[in-house]
């Protein structure tokens, strides 16, 4: 049901976006906005019913995952509005390979074989999906990779806060203080929506809270290994809501892309969870 309601977000910001709205089109500041504002009033309720405090909360911590968060959504939904959803959400799956090299230098990880072998089978699916030197090339691509690469960063933040927060606190903090931020952002970007628009964006907010909501939930109930593959089927969501509402069938480039990054990123989550079961004893080396 996450993978549903994540596809469903992009499907939106497609909507919202230039190459389907038109001149009636969106700036992606002001979607985002309806994506934190409208999860910022569905969370923070339900946050301060079940009594959360902000005693001891590590504020830079959560500033830098809140900037770098807004940085991704804003660039993610900015390519949603101008490329095939099914780029856009392969794209946005590089997030963990982009994580997994920042770790090398902000964590100190070590990275093994198979791990760079994950990420280099993902970086192929990339160059075929913008296809950089040809007639073809996409430079919307570009937005995507740069959204992606704020992502991976954003979870080195969320790996740091997951140890010492609780997920609700998380994410009321998230969503509220970056609903803060960007509502001062929007003021020089923003256009009156029309009616359906404001529909779309209210439902924007709820969705992606509630898929977040889930997701977590998800992890909670099921083991990593088990819970992180099935979200790679927002792929096959996304490729079916495009299919069904703006007639777009990917084609071979985009099959081909996203296999392969998806290819990649599922190694690399077999990989970080033979890593998590390894005795104290064992050496990474392998990893």
């Amino acid at each position: 049901m996450c993978c549903v309601l994540v596809a469903m977000t992009t499907l939106i910001a497609r909507a919202l976006g230039p190459q389907i709205a038109g001149e009636a089109a969106l700036h992606p500041v002001q979607v985002s906005w309806a994506r934190f504002f409208f999860a910022a009033c569905t969370i923070l309720p339900i946050a301060m019913m079940r009594g959360v405090t902000l005693n001891d909360t590590p504020w830079l911590l959560h500033l830098g995952r809140i900037l770098l968060g807004l940085g991704g959504v804003i660039g993610m939904f900015a390519a949603a509005g101008l490329m095939v959803l099914t780029d856009a959400t392969a794209i946005s799956f590089l997030s963990p390979l982009f994580s997994m090299i920042f770790a090398i230098f902000f964590l100190r990880e070590t990275i093994g074989p198979w791990r760079w072998l994950a990420a280099g089978i993902a970086f192929l699916g990339a160059m075929v999906l913008t296809r950089p030197g040809l007639d073809t090339f996409q430079p919307a691509a570009l937005i995507a990779l740069s959204a992606a690469a704020f992502l991976g960063v954003e979870l080195i933040f969320i790996k740091l806060l997951s140890g010492r927060e609780r997920p609700l606190k998380i994410l009321a903090i998230n969503n509220g203080v970056a609903a803060l931020i960007i509502s001062i952002a929007v003021i020089f970007f923003w256009k009156p929506p029309t009616p359906i628009q404001w529909v779309m964006l209210v439902a924007l907010g709820v969705i992606m809270v509630s898929a977040q909501s889930l997701f977590l939930k998800g992890i909670a109930m099921a083991e990593a290994n088990v819970a992180a593959p099935f979200f790679y089927t927002t792929l096959i969501f996304a490729s079916v809501y495009g299919w069904i509402v703006f007639n777009e069938i990917p084609g071979l480039y985009s099959l081909v892309g996203a296999g392969l990054i998806v290819c990649g990123a599922l190694l690399l989550t077999w990989r970080e969870n033979l890593a998590r079961k390894k005795m104290p004893g064992d050496t990474p080396a392998t990893q």
